[in-house]
């Protein structure tokens, strides 16, 4: 298993709250009624930088618009069919869980949360896939910077 890690993001509300968010899934409906925002659109690409070119950026958006949310799941669809990512586990205040189903590697996900005073946590997300050498090669930067740019987003969140 590769394991890929985010950086550790600075979330300024308090753990329980972020964990109450985060912790079901319908709650991360939010972010496609940030998706017709302007002002929302203008800091997503403000944050992307130029690491993330204005018609990926587009992509993106049309994947996030086509997901699907309840308490325990989040499905879309892939080029290789409907994919879900599943919690699994829950760790109040702590960890968040979640496997990978409809892909052809087996994956898993967590959201990690430390305290960092009452108002404020840390939150780090890691990914472990079972990708074989050639699959690692050509997708891992990538998988590198989508950890660390969903991170990001989740750090963004209004919590």
């Amino acid at each position: 298993m590769t394991e890929y890690k985010s950086e550790v993001k600075k979330i300024y509300a308090p753990i329980g709250r972020v964990y109450e968010r985060l912790s079901d899934l319908n709650n991360l409906a939010v972010i496609q009624q940030g998706l017709d925002n302007p002002e929302a659109m203008q800091r997503i690409q403000q944050q992307a930088g130029d690491k993330v070119k204005p018609e990926q950026l587009e992509q993106i958006v049309e994947k996030l618009r086509s997901l699907r949310f309840d308490r325990d799941s989040v499905s879309g669809d892939t080029p290789m069919g409907a994919a879900t990512l599943r919690i699994i586990e829950r760790e109040p205040d702590k960890t968040i869980k979640f496997a990978a189903e409809g892909i052809p590697v087996a994956a898993n996900m967590w959201i990690q949360l430390l305290p960092a005073g009452e108002s404020e946590c840390a939150m780090r997300l890691t990914v472990k896939a079972d990708l074989n050498f050639f699959i690692r090669q050509m997708v891992g930067k990538k998988l590198e910077q989508g950890v660390d740019g969903l991170a990001q987003m989740l750090a963004s969140l209004p919590y």
